[in-house]
């Protein structure tokens, strides 16, 4: 079973997380090189476009299942 923290812990980490939440990937951008920028970007772009088909895929199973009743 989970154990549950201190509302006093959680609200320190909610601002923590808002004071510096964005710092990361700004950072590591700075940090990487332009080959690297551009796979990451890439396979960015790859894992986007293979949600998408999927999403595309399930309606149009969805349409033509309803479409056969």
């Amino acid at each position: 079973m989970a154990k549950r923290m201190p509302p006093e812990v959680l609200e320190y980490l909610r601002t923590m997380g808002k004071k510096y939440g964005s710092i990361g990937g700004k950072r590591s951008l700075k940090t990487m090189t332009a080959e690297e920028r551009s796979a990451r970007a890439k396979k960015a772009s790859m894992a986007a476009a293979k949600k998408r088909t999927a999403e595309r895929l399930e309606r149009e199973a969805q349409r033509r299942k309803k479409g056969n009743r």
